[in-house]
């Protein structure tokens, strides 16, 4: 198991679009990958769960990946989060 915090960056937080890259981003690999928000644990692979979460701009997740390929996922999930999510 691997883990890593990172700040959401997107002025409007993790809304539809840059949930729906962020979970198109996690189902690529085997791993089973979820963050922890507040109080909170999101599938990173299910779009209604990362909405559920209600992250907004400034707050602080924490990745949490296990599984076969869990760095390369969690280089890569961190990498799109700093990367703005296409936004």
């Amino acid at each position: 198991m691997v883990s890593q915090k990172v700040v959401i960056k997107n002025p409007t937080g993790l809304h539809l679009r840059p949930a729906g890259i962020l979970c198109k981003e996690a189902v690529k690999y085997k791993s089973h990958i979820t963050f922890n928000h507040k109080d909170s644990i999101a599938n990173a692979k299910s779009v209604l769960s990362v909405l559920g979460a209600c992250v907004k701009c400034g707050d602080e997740i924490e990745f949490v990946c296990e599984g076969v390929d869990e760095a390369e996922a969690l280089q890569a999930l961190v990498s799109a989060i700093e990367n703005g999510l296409g936004e």
